[in-house]
């Protein structure tokens, strides 16, 4: 054996150095402190979606202790069928039915207005307009979302109707007509945004494969794009359905909180959430059957939107494609 050979032979089997120890221990510290920061990142992260969770279930549990203390006193067949709502009169009435009336009038009179304009709009940004013009139109047209609905209100008081006043002159100064048109003004956004987003979500296969069978663009874009985003748009008209149903100044301001049992929008009217928000201003004592009313009025009004978002969840997981 040759002496470069012995000399190799020798440093094969010489032990490592301890620099390399260091490294192999400071690597495995770094791996360890690698695992440690993922496990307290999940944990955050379930912190996170268990908030939500907590809330819904703490609001479920609020509404339905509140609400069984309500119909104790008031018998839930009464509630459902009473043709009057005079919960604050000496001769209490609570027929929720006068305020779901207020309320379906005035989230369809919303929803005619944003659910045709919001899906002509997210069809022209997705498939018309240019990518200069896209990136104009759609932030300028998210602002809408971002106007206070107090302002919305009173916007609705002071020009929509002294102007629908003009074309209706009998039209009272409190209205469901001119809130529920600024209503759908307000829900535009949610419904536009929502839907393009959908349109912009189908493979450009698709148009391709029906321009290359001879269809122009409207074609396209009513025959091919439409149905195939069609669970994303049923989405938008749920999250619109939800957002009109819920929502409160714009009605409080411009409808009138006068509970009629009337589905004609040329007459004032109260909805469940203007009528919450008239008792909860602090004038009846806590615990009251009165205060108790908010209860089971918000009650009902989550019950109406979780028909609505089962309704759409439907929907979605029938027509819904994926590509």
């Amino acid at each position: 054996m040759s002496a470069v050979s012995q000399a190799s032979k020798a440093q094969t089997l010489a032990p490592r150095p301890m620099l390399g120890q260091a490294k192999l221990a400071e690597y495995a510290r770094a791996q360890a402190r690698r695992r440690w920061a993922e496990r307290f990142i999940r944990a955050a992260l379930l912190a996170c979606a268990c908030v939500s969770v907590f809330t819904t279930v703490g609001i479920v549990y609020i509404l339905l202790k509140e609400s069984l203390v309500f119909f104790q006193s008031v018998p839930l067949w009464t509630f459902l069928t009473d043709t009057q709502w005079t919960p604050l009169f000496s001769e209490a009435r609570f027929g929720i039915v006068v305020l779901l009336s207020g309320t379906i009038t005035s989230s369809a009179v919303a929803l005619l207005v944003a659910v045709p304009l919001g899906t002509v709009i997210a069809l022209y940004l997705s498939e018309f307009a240019s990518h200069r013009v896209r990136e104009t139109l759609k932030p300028v047209l998210e602002l809408l979302s971002g106007v206070p609905t107090i302002v919305y209100g009173y916007f609705a008081l002071l020009f929509v109707t002294p102007v629908l006043q003009r074309l209706i002159p009998q039209l009272p100064s409190f209205n469901v007509l001119s809130a529920g048109l600024v209503m759908g003004i307000m829900i535009i956004p949610y419904v536009a945004s929502l839907s393009e987003d959908a349109m912009r979500a189908v493979p450009m296969s698709l148009r391709e494969g029906a321009y290359a069978m001879g269809s122009t663009r409207l074609q396209t874009a009513l025959k091919v794009v439409v149905p195939a985003a069609l669970s994303g748009i049923a989405s938008a008209y749920i999250l619109g359905i939800s957002r009109a149903v819920g929502e409160t100044m714009i009605l409080a301001v411009a409808a009138g909180m006068q509970p009629n049992l009337s589905f004609n929008p040329l007459e004032p009217a109260a909805t469940v959430t203007a009528y919450i928000v008239q008792v909860a201003l602090g004038d009846l004592p806590h615990g009251s059957i009165g205060y108790q009313t908010i209860f089971a009025a918000g009650l009902s009004l989550m019950l109406i939107t979780l028909l609505f978002n089962l309704a759409g969840y439907g929907l979605r997981k029938r027509f819904r494609e994926v590509y």
